[in-house]
């Protein structure tokens, strides 16, 4: 793609990072068979080549994000199906959250929308924050239905169905400190806890702990770590994404430097895509660049850290499982094969659904900022996982858990869970 940017603008280095990107795009428009939107709505403007086109524009011309350019930049996922389709290697991720950022600076949204952000930015990223605001929607979910015919409270109205009826209380598994191996030492990591993920499902990473020590690693839970910075980074909300990562890198590497570490081990799959991305967010940071490059190296995904322990061959459990690959797994991070080797490995039958590129719908905050097209996603996604026949379903990201689990009676559990109670766990409660 030809551009025309001139040699003041260029100086900026995301700029300059943007056009570099965009001369890549060949406008061959192999994106827009696998871009869920696109695949949704019909309109090349919801297509990743149709948002490059306004992201140029936008950026070219130097001018403020309008109406038309927010619209259709807010409906992307950020799935990076395209990514993974596209034959000239378009760095489509770090072209839209350049753009989002662009939006946040220079738009200014309807108060609806700016108040429902900020809602959002406030509290996901908080797990006790996000503890309570739980606990206080189930007290109004019996007026959610109300909420959602109103345009005013919309927003609210979808973040109440959305809300489970039941809150977890705080896990041990959140709370920073050593959990030491039953046997000999093989290993030490660090595990996130994260934010969201603790609250709506403590169970995921109270399996990965009781995996990783009855096989001999060492696991710690850093004090200092909170959220990834992936909520807010979506949303455009540069300053407070970078300093979740400083304040995650900061931990983290106290960690290794007291210790030693092999990994650091996530079990949300949006959040490993974000932290995985640590070294490119932070590069032009004199003081965090190569400690950010030093973290992203040591992230890995639960599985691809599980893959390199050699677990033993289980037999065969007589359960058939749907893997329903998360996009930020298998577009964000290109983990496609090692969670369904692990589960076949332990002694489960594996199907793949059809369409398993396109996206659930979940993708952050998306189901509560975008409910129409996150629900035509998601009854598209059920239908292909049901009509495997499984008896539940495994998959990588706490998100994708809860928005298929709202569509569907078939259990849905984190891969980990089900591979724990393969290795000797207790059956999850949901089997």
């Amino acid at each position: 793609m030809q551009t025309n940017f001139t040699a003041a603008q260029l100086a900026d280095p995301h700029v300059a990072e943007s056009e570099a990107i965009l001369r890549k795009c060949v406008h061959c428009g192999f994106c827009t068979a696998t871009c869920p939107t696109y695949v949704t709505l019909g309109d090349e403007l919801d297509s990743p080549r149709g948002r490059i086109y306004l992201i140029k524009d936008m950026l070219e011309n130097g001018r403020a994000a309008d109406k038309e350019t927010v619209t259709h930049i807010d409906r992307c996922l950020s799935c990076l199906a395209c990514t993974t389709t596209c034959p000239s290697g378009v760095d489509y991720m770090h072209l839209v959250d350049h753009a989002r950022v662009h939006i946040e600076n220079t738009y200014r949204r309807p108060f609806k929308d700016r108040l429902a952000r900020s809602v959002l930015a406030a509290v996901l990223p908080y797990p006790q924050r996000f503890r309570l605001s739980l606990k206080a929607a189930g007290l109004a979910r019996p007026l959610a239905g109300l909420m959602k015919r109103v345009a005013f409270l919309k927003t609210l109205g979808v973040m109440l169905d959305l809300a489970p009826a039941v809150v977890a209380e705080p896990s041990a598994s959140a709370t920073p400190g050593v959990h030491a191996p039953k046997d000999k030492r093989v290993g030490r990591v660090a595990l996130l806890s994260g934010c969201a993920q603790p609250v709506l499902k403590p169970e995921i990473n109270e399996a990965t702990i009781r995996l990783l020590t009855r096989f001999g690693v060492e696991v710690v839970v850093s004090a200092g770590e909170g959220c990834c910075g992936a909520l807010v980074h979506h949303m455009g909300r540069e300053n407070q994404a970078l300093e979740a990562a400083r304040r995650n890198v900061d931990a983290w590497l106290k960690v290794a430097d007291e210790g030693g570490l092999d990994a650091i081990v996530i079990t949300a799959s949006g959040c490993g895509t974000t932290i995985k991305d640590y070294g490119h967010m932070l590069r032009l940071d004199p003081a965090y660049a190569e400690k950010a490059a030093r973290v992203s190296a040591l992230a890995k995904d639960i599985t691809e850290y599980l893959a390199t322990l050699d677990l033993p061959e289980q037999e065969a459990r007589g359960m058939t499982l749907a893997y329903h690959s998360a996009c930020s797994m298998q577009h964000g991070q290109k983990i496609t094969l090692a969670p369904k080797q692990l589960l076949k490995r332990a002694g489960f039958v594996v199907r793949d659904p059809a369409e398993g590129h396109l996206c659930c719908g979940s993708a952050g905050t998306y189901n509560i900022l975008q409910p129409e097209i996150s629900a035509k996603l998601k009854a598209r996604k059920v239908k292909n996982i049901e009509a495997t026949k499984p008896d539940a379903i495994a998959t990588g990201n706490i998100g994708c858990i809860t928005q298929i689990a709202s569509g569907t009676k078939i259990p849905i559990l984190h891969t980990v869970e089900l591979l724990d109670w393969a290795y000797g766990g207790a059956k999850p409660e949901e089997l």
